[in-house]
Order: structure tokens, then C-alpha cells, then sequence
């Protein structure tokens, strides 16, 4: 199973993490949701400090065994010298069991060579992606071959239509 996590903080934050078997699929197996009082305010250049309890306290809802991967909104690695970002520090919490893929829509200009770009549909901005726990070309070859003709791969899409659904106004 793979799953893939994001979260949105207008103020709490409302966490969504997708799993899916393949990447390929275009509809998840099941979706998880959770509303989080926000415990840290917003540090500049320690962004994961807000996001990460809220993935590990979701996490804790789904039985780790048997995950392949799992895919998050942003950086694994900062700078060329290993710096974490949020997808690094999420590694890390899970004792280095489980992959991380990070899949970012802008680029961190302190990152040249641990990063892949990957280019989708017929879009001239790529995907930066990012990986601990396996090589990058294979995390940017899965990212590459998930399902959708578009940029943002359809999950991925589906993922942050939903983070920020129940803050949409009817």
C-alpha cells in the first residue's frame, strides 16, 4: 500500500492521507481525515514543526505494516548538505521503515543535486521531487507513472482538493 498525506492550517489543520496499491490507480482505497488544533505557530525555516504532528498523529489511524511508500507535499531534504525538511523529520520519526517521497510544485533554490525534476502532461514547470529511503530516480519514476494527463498527478490533485474542502465556502 502507498499513502499519501497532505495538510491544511488556516488556522487548525485538517489532515487527509490517501492510500492507494499501485501507482497507477486512479481512485484511492480509502481516505482518512483528521481536524488538529494547531500546537506550533509558523517558524520561518521550520515549516515541518506545524505539518508533522499533525501526519504522525493521523498516521496512528492506519496500520503501517506493509506500506511501500509515503508521498507528501514539500521537501524530504532542504540543501545539498542533508538539511530535513518535512518529509526528512517525517523519516526520521518513523525510525527509517517506510520511504518518503516528496513532491514539491516549486522549487528550494538551496537544493541542486538532491532533487529530480519530473515533467508531466504537457507542462513546462516539473514536479521537484525528493526521497529518503530509496534512490530519487526511482521516486521520480513512480511520481511520473501516476495515473492523470496533468502536472499534479490525479490523487495528488484529489489529496489538496480535499485538505482544503471544508474550508471552501458554499
Amino acid at each position: 500500500m502507498i499513502l499519501a498525506l497532505d495538510s491544511y492550517y488556516p488556522g487548525d489543520a485538517y489532515t487527509v492521507c490517501l492510500s492507494f496499491e499501485n501507482w497507477t490507480d486512479e481512485r484511492p482505497s480509502q481516505v482518512f481525515t483528521e481536524h488538529t488544533p494547531l500546537v506550533e505557530e509558523y517558524e520561518p525555516g521550520f515549516f515541518y514543526k506545524r505539518e508533522l504532528p499533525c501526519i504522525l498523529s493521523i498516521l496512528k489511524k492506519i496500520s503501517l505494516e506493509n506500506i511501500e511508500a509515503i508521498v507528501i507535499d514539500g521537501f524530504v531534504t532542504l540543501d545539498d548538505a542533508g538539511k530535513l525538511g518535512l518529509g526528512g523529520h517525517l523519516y526520521e520519526a518513523l525510525n527509517k521503515r517506510i520511504p518518503i517521497i516528496g513532491v514539491a510544485k516549486s522549487d528550494f533554490i538551496s537544493l541542486i543535486h538532491g532533487k529530480r525534476m519530473v515533467y508531466r502532461g504537457t507542462s513546462a514547470k516539473p514536479l521537484y521531487i525528493t526521497a529518503a529511503g530509496m534512490e530519487q530516480e526511482v521516486a521520480a519514476d513512480f511520481i511520473k507513472s501516476m495515473h492523470g494527463d496533468f502536472r499534479i498527478p490525479t490523487l495528488l490533485k484529489q489529496l489538496d482538493v480535499l485538505t482544503k474542502q471544508p474550508f471552501l465556502k458554499e
